[in-house]
């Protein structure tokens, strides 16, 4: 059994670096163009996610696309792959370019407060994805999982199967929804009797980040029995970090995702859980709200999509092989 499960896990690892890769590429390298069916006076709509190395973006931003070819309307797409300045001169470039409205996730939540400023004040629409900008006052519509819930219920069950824990905490500074869903872990958790955290290690949300730093804690002696992480990429990277160790079988991991392969190590035993968010509803309000906002009407300024736990006893309902 336990070889198969490092087989399985083997796999899934690679696959999960293989899409990361491929979709990267595709992101960075494409000219991305929905403008063939484009109508006179169409409308430009830029976009503007954190980073393209996470399938979450991808489905979001697929059906916001959808949309926009449907109604013959343009959109500028660009990636600023984690790097916030990058995405600071990009979306500086895409309103020089004349957008009329931009869908944004911030890689920082503060330092796009300058940009925006400019952005409404020469009217463009702002749509906010996935987690708030430090300002939501410039925003014209933020919507975002429940991040807070995610943290909360994660932190719910972790307490039913843990009488006590040395927890660490891997998290994403930068972001609100980072920030939001370890407070909501912690909240429910810190406190408890038998519960100590006892490290929180930053590692962007990445998978690649996140293996390295898990293997020096562990090379330094940290001594830990259970893991939470802001997000799946996170929670693969320290499953990869503790069967690289020979620890994984006296570690239990807990993520927020509901990722394919996070859903997949659940099932086979190699994560506990997982909040999951449904990225393609998501992006069905924001073409929604894209459209309510072009064409003048009444927008909910901020809306919060539920978040379920998903665990080895529900999983299935989940879909291993697709997101929700």
């Amino acid at each position: 059994m336990k070889w198969i499960q490092k087989n399985i896990f083997w796999l899934l690892l690679g696959g999960a670096n293989f899409a990361v890769l491929a979709g990267a590429l595709w992101f960075l390298t494409s000219d991305r163009d929905f403008s063939m069916n484009q109508k006179k006076n169409s409308w430009i709509i830029g976009q503007s996610y954190m980073t393209m190395n996470n399938e979450f973006y991808t489905i979001m931003s697929e059906e916001i696309n959808a949309r926009i070819e449907a109604e013959g309307d343009r959109t500028i797409f660009r990636n600023p792959a984690l790097d916030e300045e990058r995405q600071r001169e990009q979306i500086e470039e895409m309103l020089d370019q004349g957008i009329d409205l931009l869908v944004v996730t911030p890689v920082n939540w503060e330092s796009l407060t300058p940009v925006l400023s400019r952005a409404r004040n020469e009217g463009v629409k702002i749509l906010v994805l996935d987690t708030n900008i430090y300002d939501d006052q410039l925003a014209d519509c933020t919507i975002t999982s429940d991040n807070y819930r995610a943290g909360q219920i994660v932190g719910e069950y972790f307490l039913q199967q843990n009488d006590q824990a040395r927890i660490v905490v891997m998290s994403h500074e930068a972001t609100k929804s980072g920030r939001d869903r370890v407070q909501g872990f912690l909240d429910v958790v810190e406190g408890q009797e038998g519960m100590e955290i006892v490290a929180s290690i930053g590692c962007e949300g990445q998978l690649e980040i996140a293996m390295p730093r898990m293997q020096e804690a562990i090379e330094k002696g940290l001594e830990f029995d259970q893991v939470f992480c802001l997000n799946d990429l996170a929670s693969v990277g320290v499953v990869a970090a503790l069967e690289a160790e020979g620890i994984l079988d006296q570690v239990g991991v807990y993520g927020v995702d509901g990722s394919p392969d996070a859903k997949a190590l659940i099932k086979e035993g190699m994560m506990e859980a997982t909040a999951a968010q449904f990225p393609s509803l998501i992006g069905k309000q924001a073409a929604e709200a894209i459209y309510d906002l072009l064409n003048g009407e009444e927008v909910e300024e901020n809306m919060l999509v539920p978040v379920e736990l998903v665990t080895r006893d529900n999983v299935e309902d989940y879909g291993i092989d697709r997101w929700q």
